[in-house]
C-alpha cells in the first residue's frame, strides 16, 4: 500500500462525524436513514460522508431495491484500518467518551425498535403463520428437497434458528435422536409448541432465545438448520457466524431463503428487511464462518405471474479435520 493511499484512508477517517459513522459500521451494517437517526444529522451530510469513506475504501455500499445498505470494509487494505480502529476503539474505552457513549445507545435503540416492529409483524400473525408463508414459495417442495440434500442418515442434536412454527422440527423429527428449535416471539412458540404436540413429535423441544447468542455450547450440534429467517435479520451474516459455532467438525448447516427480487412490499407488509440473498453472498458469510459449500439447489416459481419467489437452498459443512485428528489422537 502507497504512501499516498495510506494517507488518503487517514485524512478519511480523521473527521469526527466520519469517526463516528465507522464506530457505528463496525458494530453492523445500516441504512442512511438509520444513520442519519443515530448521528441526528441530515441525509444530505451524512452520504457525503459515507461516499468519502466508500471512495477511501473504509466502506462498503450495495443497493438492494429502494434501500442501501452500507457496513464497514471486509477486504482489501480499507479492511485492515478498519481492523484497526476497531482494536483502537477496544483500547480507548467507548464508554469514557460522551459523542461515542450517546451513539452506541442510538444504535441500540434503532436495533430494538427494528426488533419490536419484526416482533409485532410475528405475534399478529402467530396462528396465520404457515398460511402467510404458503403465500411467497411452494413449501412442501421446498421440504422435500431439504430433506433430500441432508439424506436419510440420522444425528445426534438438530438445532433450528428462528423456529417459526416449529415445521422444521416436525419435517426432520425421523432424522435427529434431539431437537431445540428457538425463536424470540412467544406467541410463535407458543404456536409451534401445539404443532409438535399435534403432530406427535416428542425427541423435540422449543425455547425462547436469540439467535445471534444462543445458551449452547460451541461444537454441540450435528445440523443447525435456518429456514426462511435471514431476510427477516438485520445482520444475517452474524446468524450464519453463530450457527457455524454451534457445529461439531462435520457437521452440517442448511439454509434455505429467497434468491434477489425485487417485490418491496414484502418490507411493508411482512417485515422482510432483505430482498434475497446472492450465491456470492452467502459465499462470504460461509469463508467468513469457515465453512465448507456442500451442495445448493435452486427452486424456480411454477408460474411467472410476478409473485412468486425463487427459494435457495445451500448446505454447508463444518471442515472434518479437527475430528479425524481427535480420532486418531484416542487411537493412539
Amino acid at each position: 500500500m502507497s504512501l499516498d493511499a495510506t494517507l488518503n484512508l487517514f485524512r478519511a477517517i480523521g473527521e469526527e462525524t466520519r469517526l463516528r459513522v465507522m464506530i457505528l459500521l463496525l458494530r453492523g451494517e445500516l441504512t442512511v436513514s438509520e444513520l442519519t437517526q443515530i448521528l441526528g444529522q441530515s441525509q444530505p451530510r451524512v452520504s457525503r460522508h459515507l461516499k468519502i469513506l466508500a471512495d477511501a475504501g473504509l466502506v462498503e455500499r450495495y443497493r438492494e431495491g429502494a434501500w442501501v445498505f452500507y457496513r464497514a470494509a471486509e477486504e482489501g487494505d480499507g479492511a485492515s484500518v478498519a481492523g484497526a480502529v476497531l482494536a483502537a476503539l477496544k483500547s480507548f474505552g467507548e464508554v469514557d467518551d460522551r459523542v461515542v457513549a450517546r451513539d452506541r445507545e442510538r444504535f441500540r435503540q434503532s436495533r430494538e425498535a427494528r426488533a419490536r416492529a419484526a416482533a409485532a409483524y410475528f405475534e399478529a400473525n402467530a396462528a396465520e403463520w404457515d398460511r402467510v408463508r404458503k403465500l411467497h414459495l411452494p413449501e412442501p417442495d421446498i421440504e422435500q428437497r431439504m430433506r433430500a440434500l441432508i439424506g436419510e442418515q440420522r444425528v445426534g442434536l438438530f438445532v433450528d434458528l428462528g423456529t417459526g412454527t416449529g415445521r422444521m422440527l416436525e419435517i426432520f423429527a425421523d432424522r435427529f435422536e434431539s431437537g431445540v428449535g428457538f425463536d424470540l416471539s412467544r406467541e410463535m412458540l407458543s404456536v409451534a409448541r401445539a404443532n409438535l404436540d399435534r403432530a406427535g413429535v416428542h425427541n423435540a423441544q422449543v425455547r425462547q432465545g436469540d439467535l445471534f447468542s444462543l445458551p449452547l455450547e460451541t461444537g454441540s450440534a450435528d445440523l443447525v438448520c435456518l429456514h426462511q429467517v435471514l431476510h427477516f435479520l438485520a445482520e444475517p451474516g452474524a446468524a450464519v457466524k453463530e450457527a457455524a459455532r454451534l457445529l461439531k467438525p462435520g457437521g452440517r448447516l442448511i439454509i434455505s431463503d429467497f434468491a434477489p427480487h425485487e417485490l418491496e412490499f414484502l418490507r411493508e407488509e411482512h417485515a422482510h428487511r432483505r430482498l434475497g440473498f446472492s450465491d456470492e453472498e452467502v459465499a462470504g458469510w460461509r469463508r467468513a464462518s469457515g465453512l465448507d459449500l456442500l451442495a445448493s439447489e435452486t427452486l424456480s416459481p411454477q408460474s411467472d405471474d410476478g409473485k412468486k419467489l425463487t427459494v435457495k437452498i445451500w448446505v454447508l459443512g463444518a471442515p472434518a479435520e479437527v475430528r479425524r485428528l481427535k480420532s486418531r489422537a484416542s487411537a493412539a
